[in-house]
């Protein structure tokens, strides 16, 4: 039988002022914004509306109706004209890329060749990888925090979609004054901690450098196939799970010391399989054991740090039956003994 319920409609969560930032562009470039609005079911009474929101599928039209109609993906942002399709085309040069590092540098190294007024690269620092935005030429201001946004979430879409993995950010950083509509970014960048700074002077994403490594899974025909769905795929689907099990592990190994005592534990919180999960970790450069190791050697670290109990202790705490091995384990990881990493720690710099 059919439910008696009715079919939830999409969250429309996309700000308004996204719409009428299009709209002023068109106008910009000579054209009349109606057709995109009406494409998108957009009335005049729901653009003008402050604190207006649409539905994503609203702003996927809108947007690839507008960037058709006027020939330009970048919305007049920039001096020169970013054809239709130039998009598409970033997108293909990265596709024969070994590894989502190699795509990423790529499609920032390229978007440069269409537009020197701003520039994107991948920054790596320690575990944290950052695509970063600089502005080469202030951008229109009716359009600048629609394309520093567009061009976030469009690259970060598109990294996810390479990978067909879920990359949740660490956080995101816009070089403007909070919006009236701030809310919205936690669902544009999900994953992290979104910061507003008008004296900031570029914008970046921050994720995991582990994903980086990982190798890209879509090919000739996929892509074809996301480009008929005006990029829909990018920007609003979502990707079947996070492909990367290395912090995933980590994450169940410190919240569920007892129940993560052997892999079919660790497994089980996962929902995969041991076997699955000894091959993921492989071939992401990890074994299970190594992980267990480190997280518990992290614990022992923040009990040396806090605590005053002996190292004895410390180390059955966390693990370890006897106190040479865990000594020996940790000047492995730490470089110092646990009495050096203790007897250390109040001195200046530690």
């Amino acid at each position: 039988m059919p439910s008696s319920r009715p079919a939830r409609s999409p969250a429309a969560v996309t700000p308004m002022a996204f719409a009428r930032a299009i709209a002023a562009a068109c106008r910009r470039a000579g054209a009349d914004p109606a057709g995109p609005l009406r494409a998108a079911q957009i009335t005049p009474a729901q653009l003008r509306a402050v604190d207006g929101r649409m539905t994503a599928r609203q702003m996927e039209v809108l947007s690839a109706t507008a960037m058709e109609e006027l020939d330009d993906e970048g919305l007049g942002a920039f001096q020169r004209r970013l054809r239709w399709g130039s998009y598409g085309l970033l997108a293909r040069a990265s596709l024969t890329a070994p590894d989502l590092s190699v795509a990423l540098r790529r499609w920032c190294r390229h978007h440069g060749l269409l537009t020197d007024d701003v520039a994107l690269e991948l920054q790596v620092a320690g575990s944290v990888a950052s695509i970063r935005w600089a502005e080469h030429r202030r951008l229109p201001a009716d359009v600048r925090e629609l394309s520093i946004a567009f061009l976030l979430r469009n690259v970060h879409g598109l990294a996810c979609w390479y990978v067909d993995s879920r990359i949740p950010l660490h956080g995101a950083l816009f070089p403007f004054a909070a919006p009236p509509h701030a809310d919205a970014y936690a669902h544009m960048f999900p994953g992290g901690t979104v910061a507003f700074d008008a004296q900031a002077d570029g914008a970046a994403i921050h994720f995991d450098a582990q994903y980086l490594a990982l190798p890209l899974r879509r090919d000739e025909r996929a892509l074809t196939q996301m480009l008929r769905q005006r990029a829909l795929a990018i920007t609003v689907l979502q990707y079947r799970r996070d492909r990367l099990l290395v912090p995933q592990v980590r994450q169940v190994l410190a919240a569920h010391p007892q129940a993560t005592q052997n892999a079919e534990g660790v497994a089980q919180l996962l929902n995969v399989s041991a076997r699955t999960l000894h091959r993921q970790l492989k071939d992401e450069g990890a074994s299970l054991q190594q992980l267990k190791d480190e997280v518990r050697l992290d614990r022992a670290r923040d009990l040396l740090l806090r605590t005053s109990r002996p190292v004895k202790q410390v180390a059955a705490a966390v693990g370890f039956r006897h106190e040479k091995s865990f000594a020996r384990a940790f000047k492995a990881h730490v470089g110092v003994t646990p009495g050096e990493f203790r007897a250390g720690r109040q001195e200046p710099g530690s």
